[in-house]
């Protein structure tokens, strides 16, 4: 029973092109500096990112939003295998006790990346929503950032 419950969770999945290699996009999502560039909804600021890449490994990341709220996440990476697939739990420090699941997972494609964000075990379709909202502009920021770092360094 316990197991059917489990597969009924809402879950939500994006894919988006980028025009960086894998190991810029991988960068992007695991280096705490690149992190603070980009993480986060708009008009937010990353007070603080810190992200031990490695199975078993913690990161946490704190964004201030322009309206002065502060919203903390945290989570353990599952899976590690480097400029291809990062596998983390996910639970905001206001509900720890909903612990979800995020995949990234990235391809090679042309000149540029096709990433794959899977986010699972939503405890609700409300916190679902949520997220895709979140992640859509999250990952139209990672996009931005990426842009920059290709004219900031060629």
């Amino acid at each position: 029973m316990e197991q059917a419950k489990l597969k009924e969770k809402p879950s939500l999945s994006l894919t988006r092109a980028y025009g960086a290699a894998p190991e810029k996009v991988w960068r992007a999502w695991t280096d705490p500096q690149a992190l603070k560039s980009w993480f986060g909804p708009e008009s937010s600021e990353v007070l603080l990112a810190e992200a031990d890449v490695r199975v078993g490994g913690r990161f946490r990341i704190v964004v201030r939003t322009g309206d002065g709220d502060q919203h903390d996440v945290s989570g353990v990476y599952r899976e590690v295998q480097t400029n291809r697939r990062l596998v983390f739990t996910w639970a905001w420090k206001s509900t720890p006790e909903r612990v979800s699941l995020v995949t990234l997972t990235l391809r090679p494609a042309g000149k540029g990346t096709e990433l794959t964000l899977l986010h699972e075990q939503f405890f609700d379709q409300t916190a679902r929503d949520r997220h895709e909202s979140g992640w859509t502009t999250i990952l139209r920021k990672l996009d931005t950032y990426l842009i920059s770092e290709r004219q900031a360094h060629g």
